[in-house]
């Protein structure tokens, strides 16, 4: 029989997947996840932690923070969404708490409360005309970024599957995956939509890069795909118009469009980090600098903005650390990455490593990826599980095996 300890902790590794959509829920799975860990004694294991490279760039990064409120103006700095960053500080215990006997859980959580997800928001974009998962409270913004991240980790899934023989989970894996990416079609984000397909790209590079006719009938066959999909997406035409329109009316001074505004934001932006380029403005800053340039910034041209976009963040990850931090904010942002890809590494999977942190950084370039409440916990959910599976699963990277595939089949023709 399980002690009460063994159920708290399990039942705090279910809670915490399904807790990752509701919207409000995340911070309440955090909090449970740090009470499980203290009680399975997860504070004697704080130093085995720091073996991990994510862990240390999340402490390294998150630490950083901190230290930019030392020249932050602390009566304005925690107005600001910054905050949001520390959520990464939950992987420590997630990672913690996992073995090989807690592993089914998390997985059968993750994948739980990631199927119900997609399939309330397909029923509200297919019966109800609704974009992301309104029962949830969930944008189509994240929605569309949590429909990214599925179909990644399906094209990786059939290939793991692949290598062990398995044929048909492998095509129901890469039918989910177009599953995904056509209601990822159907949601109005561009810039989701664009990273889902370059990092899709890129998998089937590294993984084909050797094998020139399968890396071109790859490739042929995405852009067939997308093409198809596109010509079936009444959103994606709406946004592609708008995109063109959007950029016309800001030749002509007009901003207040979504692609007008994010060009006038990031200019600001841009000139905030010159202005202090090594420190930056302070942690919990941007927020406020935003709003003052909405006015003084060249003479006020973007003062309208405020009427077309309240002053919350840069909608670009770089511009938006860089206002905070300056220079030795983005440095921790690419050591963070790096971080993010050497443990995926260090578990031979680079593939992964590759395709995960290439889709935050990618997203990064439209919007403040790392401080939306449920993608970056999600992902730090798939790395517990992937690397913790592996552990107990191991073998050659994907990509090493397929170079061993090669190696074989030309030493024995």
């Amino acid at each position: 029989m399980l002690s009460w300890r063994e159920l708290l902790v399990r039942f705090a590794l279910v809670f915490f997947c399904f807790a990752l959509w509701p919207k409000g829920f995340m911070y309440w799975g955090a909090a449970l996840l740090v009470v499980a860990w203290l009680v399975d004694g997860g504070l004697f294991r704080f130093r085995g932690l720091l073996k991990e490279p994510l862990v240390l760039g999340i402490l390294v990064f998150c630490g950083v923070w901190v230290v930019g409120l030392l020249w932050s103006d602390l009566a304005v700095a925690f107005q600001d969404r910054w905050r949001k960053y520390f959520l990464l500080l939950a992987f420590l215990p997630l990672y913690s708490l996992l073995n090989k006997e807690r592993l089914p859980w998390a997985v059968g959580g993750l994948a739980g409360s990631y199927s119900t997800m997609v399939a309330l928001g397909g029923y509200s974009w297919s019966m109800q005309g609704m974009q992301g998962v309104p029962l949830f409270g969930m944008i189509h913004l994240h929605y569309s970024a949590a429909l990214g991240i599925g179909v990644i980790l399906a094209i990786f899934g059939g290939w793991v599957v692949l290598a062990k023989g398995n044929k048909f989970l492998t095509v129901l894996l890469w039918l989910v995956a177009l599953l995904l990416l056509f209601l990822q079609f159907h949601q109005n984000s561009r810039g989701f939509l664009l990273t889902t397909l370059v990092t899709s790209l890129l998998m089937f590079y590294l993984y084909y890069r050797t094998e020139g006719k399968l890396l071109l009938r790859s490739v042929i066959s995405i852009l067939a795909v997308a093409m198809l999909f596109a010509a079936t997406s009444d959103a994606f035409h709406e946004r592609l118009e708008a995109a063109k329109s959007d950029l016309q009316l800001s030749r002509q001074g007009n901003y207040q469009t979504s692609v007008g505004y994010r060009l006038a934001i990031w200019d600001i932006g841009l000139h905030g980090i010159a202005e202090r380029p090594l420190l930056g403005h302070g942690s919990g800053m941007a927020k406020q600098y935003l709003k003052d340039s909405y006015i003084t910034y060249k003479q006020g041209i973007y003062r309208n903005l405020s009427e077309f976009h309240e002053a919350r963040h840069f909608h670009n990850e770089l511009i938006e650390i860089g206002i905070h931090l300056g220079l030795l904010g983005i440095l921790a942002f690419a050591f963070l990455l790096w971080s993010w890809f050497k443990t995926f590494r260090q578990h031979q999977m680079t593939l992964l490593g590759s395709a995960i942190v290439c889709f935050i950084f990618l997203s990064g370039l439209t919007d403040t990826f790392l401080i939306t409440n449920r993608i970056p916990p999600f992902l730090l959910a798939v790395t517990a599980i992937a690397v913790c599976w592996q552990k107990y699963n191991g073998g050659l990277d994907l990509v090493d095996r397929k170079n061993l595939q090669i190696e074989n089949i030309t030493q024995n023709p």
